[in-house]
Formats: structure tokens, sequence, C-alpha cells
């Protein structure tokens, strides 16, 4: 799943036509105007394309969506709680430089050692966790404030200074 990236899951149904409320992570608020796929995550690891039928905006973190074929409230339920997924290309497009979800394929790197590649970010109310395999292990790696040293956005890396201990959990 290296040239898709989530983008949010759908959290509500809308009405009785067949809509959907995305709740997604793009940073700013959005219509996503022009996009014509989306990716649904039916089963883990296995993506199907929806055709947009329409979209509007709710608010900044929600959009509405309308998908071709889904024309019922009963249709649109069964995608809820369902990861959405965007191409490398259509993500870039639609996502604010400043969002944390920009990090995705990002390297966290720990005083000059690279953990591995961020595969998610899960935003909590007072830091990130950055989703990321560690020696075949699944690892969460906070990006707080008070460990963040930088992000090199050219070389694609989060510079950290994890608090000692932080890593021995996952040996």
């Amino acid at each position: 799943m290296t040239n898709y990236h989530s983008i949010g899951k759908i959290v509500a149904t809308f009405g009785v036509k067949g809509e959907v409320v995305l709740q997604h992570q793009l940073g700013k608020k959005t219509t996503l105007q022009g996009l014509e796929t989306i990716f649904i995550e039916e089963k883990k690891e296995e993506m199907l394309p929806y055709f947009l039928e329409g979209t509007r905006a709710k608010n900044e973190e929600e959009v509405f969506l309308k998908f071709e074929g889904i024309n019922s409230k009963e249709a649109a339920h069964r995608l809820m709680q369902k990861r959405v997924w965007l191409p490398q290309e259509e993500f870039e497009k639609y996502v604010s430089k400043s969002a944390p979800i920009m990090m995705l394929g990002y390297h966290i790197i720990n005083e000059g050692v690279d953990l591995g590649e961020i595969l998610e970010i899960i935003e909590q109310p007072h830091q990130l966790l950055c989703r990321i395999d560690l020696k075949g292990k699944e690892a969460l790696i906070p990006v707080h404030e008070d460990f963040l040293i930088k992000i090199d956005k050219k070389k694609k890396q989060v510079h950290v200074e994890l608090p000692e201990g932080l890593l021995d959990i996952y040996s």
C-alpha cells in the first residue's frame, strides 16, 4: 500500500439518498473538488474503488460524499468505519502542507538512527503517534514538541530525541 495514503474514515450516513460523512485528516476544509475516485478498504489491505457522484464540505474535518450506485441509507451504512485512501498524486493535491498526515512515508530518526518509515499517523489530543515497523514489530512513536528536533521535508525525515527506555518495550 505504499502508493496510497489513508486520509480518514467514514463516520456517518447522512440523509436517505446514500450520502456518507468522511472524517479526514487533510488539515484544511475541502470539498475534494475534481476528485473522481476514492478507495475504501473493504478488508485488510484490500481496497476497492468508489466513484464519486458529488461532494461538499461539512466543516474543517468532514466532507459529505455521494457515491455512484449507493442510493439508500442502508447501502451507505455498510461503509461505516471503513478507512478511505487516495493514490499518492491525489493525496498531494488535497492535503494541507502543514497537516500532520503529510509525514506519511517520512522516516523517524532518533539520535541519528533510522527507526523506520511512518506508516500511519494517529492524532491524539496532546500528541501525534506515528506507527512504524520497528525490526518486524509494530511500534507507536510519540511525536511531541518535547521530543521533536526537526522535520526535514527534503529528506523526508522526522528527527526526534526520544526519552530513554521508550524503545525498550519493543525489544
